[in-house]
């Protein structure tokens, strides 16, 4: 197919790569199928050798909506006491894994100075809506209430990717209602309104690695027994919920992404009701881009820009 000449050569190659080594789209299988796919492109291509080094990796429990959840505790060279960060995943609330994000862990942590704790939290068609949101804020409670022995300072952080900055959109709005501080959020293309019809979804919804087909699909396993009521509720759709007073923000999108109007609509609404946000819109990136800097070095630069953006604020 024809894509944008503006895209990044290096995930335009990718892309290809991507489509030739495919043999049906993700939408058209199962999600143990979609997981499958998603921990060979995401663990089984990686150089080993080439994530960034840290201090300790350690395999925890921590509470979830339903029961404990795993979780992996990622600790910095630095011996000094720093920030702990509450990371969700992305994968449409279907796929991913402590396993499929790991470089992004390591990559925070080490490029924001912070502990990072990863959650396994539990993922639909098994675990509809609102699973994942439950087990987000039980975790993100769990962890703002062991930042002694975590990080060591008392300053908190969430974090995440796709599905994972939805998540952690909806932890920053409850901790804002519950009254437990949280220094910053970090909101990486983010999904944030089922509701919409933004331009960007018919603009980037084929060839960019995310596709509108792949999204009604995620949306039909988290949200599908709904039937479509109250999909505009804040848990699903932060968009919709009232952002004053909660944390300061660093809202990242991608020129090519069918979510980018999502997060910076977002960016926008919290930046209108008055909290500190950092937003930027990565030109020639696409939907992924945070896992993609081995193959580009631009989005390695989109990478380090958004650590280094969202370090200023955590440690503020």
């Amino acid at each position: 197919m024809t894509r944008d000449p503006a895209l990044d050569p290096h995930l335009a190659e990718l892309l290809t790569f991507m489509d030739a080594a495919a043999s049906t789209p993700m939408w058209a299988g199962t999600a143990e199928e979609a997981r499958t796919a998603f921990r060979t492109l995401t663990v089984d291509l990686r150089d080993a050798a080439s994530v960034p080094e840290v201090a300790s990796v350690e395999d925890v429990t921590v509470s979830g909506g339903d029961g404990d959840l795993p979780a992996r505790v990622y600790r910095p060279t630095t011996e000094d006491t720093r920030p702990t960060i509450a990371f969700f995943h992305g994968g449409g609330w279907v796929i991913g894994d402590l396993d499929t994000h790991d470089l992004a862990c390591r990559t925070l942590a080490t490029l924001c100075d912070a502990v990072v704790v990863s959650v396994d939290y539990r993922l639909a068609p098994e675990h509809p809506a609102p699973a994942a949101s439950d087990d987000a804020l039980a975790s993100a409670r769990w962890v703002s209430e062991h930042l002694g022995e975590l990080g060591g300072a008392q300053t908190m952080g969430v974090a995440g990717d796709s599905a994972g900055g939805n998540l952690s959109a909806v932890v920053a709005q409850a901790f804002r209602d519950e009254g437990r501080p949280l220094a910053a959020q970090l909101l990486i293309y983010p999904g944030t309104d089922m509701t919409g019809d933004h331009p960007s979804l018919s603009e980037n919804g084929e060839g960019y690695f995310l596709d509108v087909p792949t999204m009604g699909w995620f949306m039909s396993a988290y949200v599908g027994h709904l039937d479509g009521a109250g999909l505009d509720a804040p848990y699903l759709s932060p968009l919709h919920g009232d952002l004053a007073g909660v944390a300061p923000a660093v809202v990242v999108t991608a020129q090519f992404d069918p979510l980018r109007d999502q997060g910076n609509a977002y960016a926008e609404k919290l930046a209108a009701a008055g909290v500190p946000t950092r937003s930027e819109v990565f030109d020639g990136m696409i939907h992924g881009f945070v896992d993609m800097g081995r193959y580009s070095p631009a989005a390695q630069t989109a990478v380090e820009r958004t650590c280094a953006m969202f370090r200023e604020v955590l440690h503020a």
